[in-house]
């Protein structure tokens, strides 16, 4: 597995809409494995492949929470999801907010109201199709995560002003590390 380079705003890849996986195949679970080792590398809790450059709609996650302190080992268990071509079959009406975050804004978090609950349809690590239902931060997660495969980010629920600050902070970043 290797730990692949991470792309932030504005790289405009983030942007581009991925191709559906023809076939889970070795060469598709090397992807995901060097995704999923990361994603857990970041730290972060989801990963799309656009995120590593590769425009493919595969996406991990973990959304498992921490063990408690208190516990001999507090090490988190991991529990990986693989998604290949995920597509969300249905949303609730009922709407929550969670403040999200995303490996490709690093340190910029913020409020979304996405739907409560959704049913997703993918194919998993063997190229078995798969349907979750999800709710909490696991339907967050999902949701968000198709969004970078369909060239979405979550400052795109965001108001055009914070967006647009957010975009300008990164790309102002950007500049002055290529003149450095």
């Amino acid at each position: 597995m290797t730990i692949r380079t991470i792309l932030t705003v504005p790289d405009p890849r983030l942007r581009e809409k991925c191709t559906p996986v023809d076939e889970v195949n070795d060469e598709v679970r090397e992807l995901l494995d060097d995704m999923l080792e990361t994603m857990y590398d970041a730290p972060g809790i989801g990963l799309a492949a656009i995120q590593i450059g590769v425009a493919k709609r595969c996406l991990v996650m973990d959304v498992t929470p921490s063990r408690g302190e208190d516990e001999a080992d507090s090490t988190p268990e991991k529990n990986p999801l693989y998604m290949v071509n995920p597509v969300i079959t249905h949303t609730s009406d009922e709407m929550s907010d969670y403040e999200e975050g995303c490996l490709s804004v690093p340190e910029y978090y913020d409020v979304v109201e996405r739907p409560a609950r959704c049913t997703v349809k993918y194919l998993d690590y063997n190229g078995k199709e798969q349907v979750m239902d999800c709710e909490g931060m696991l339907a967050t997660c999902v949701q968000h995560e198709i969004d970078h495969l369909d060239g979405g980010l979550f400052i795109d629920y965001l108001s055009r002003l914070k967006r647009d600050r957010v975009v300008r902070k990164f790309t102002k970043a950007l500049k002055q590390r290529e003149r450095a």
